[in-house]
């Protein structure tokens, strides 16, 4: 198998078609970040340059090498990154409370460390939820249109 590299476009075969995704950075701890288009498709197309120019909907931690190892997803094509993904982004995680099924403090991770900031604002709720995917989960919320703003948590 060939090594992974950062612009790698990643297919995801879903009931609804085919959608894509971008391998954007590789965390020490996490692994690889997947950018996730909104997009999808009834066959592959042609190029992904206009793909990848735009906003994905949501970034996650996917064990994408054995993914392609095991052919659950496959790499497609490699696209340079566009200049505003190329830092790593900020993601949003909580623990959520067992009673009431949200996170009751939030926090902000930008790759390295965390800070407490209690409640989110509107902007923040766009902030994906920091979190590793295994493909069930990843094929579930591309086929649901499931976007960090509208969990329920």
């Amino acid at each position: 198998m060939a090594k992974l590299k950062i612009g790698d476009i990643v297919e995801i075969n879903t009931a609804k078609g085919v959608a894509y995704a971008q391998y954007a950075h590789k965390h020490k701890q996490y692994g690889a970040l997947l950018r996730v288009f909104r997009r999808i498709f009834d066959s592959q197309p042609d190029n992904f340059t206009d793909l990848v120019s735009t906003q994905p909907v949501f970034m996650c931690f996917f064990p994408l090498n054995a993914a392609v190892g095991r052919r659950i997803v496959s790499i497609v094509d490699n696209v340079a990154l566009p200049s505003d993904a190329k830092k790593f982004p900020t993601f949003r995680t909580g623990i959520v409370d067992p009673a009431t099924q949200r996170v009751g403090v939030w926090w902000l991770w930008d790759g390295e460390k965390e800070w407490r900031i209690g409640q989110l604002t509107a902007e923040q709720r766009h902030l994906s939820i920091r979190g590793v995917w295994n493909d069930t989960l990843l094929i579930e919320r591309i086929e649901s249109g499931w976007t960090p703003e509208t969990d329920p948590t």
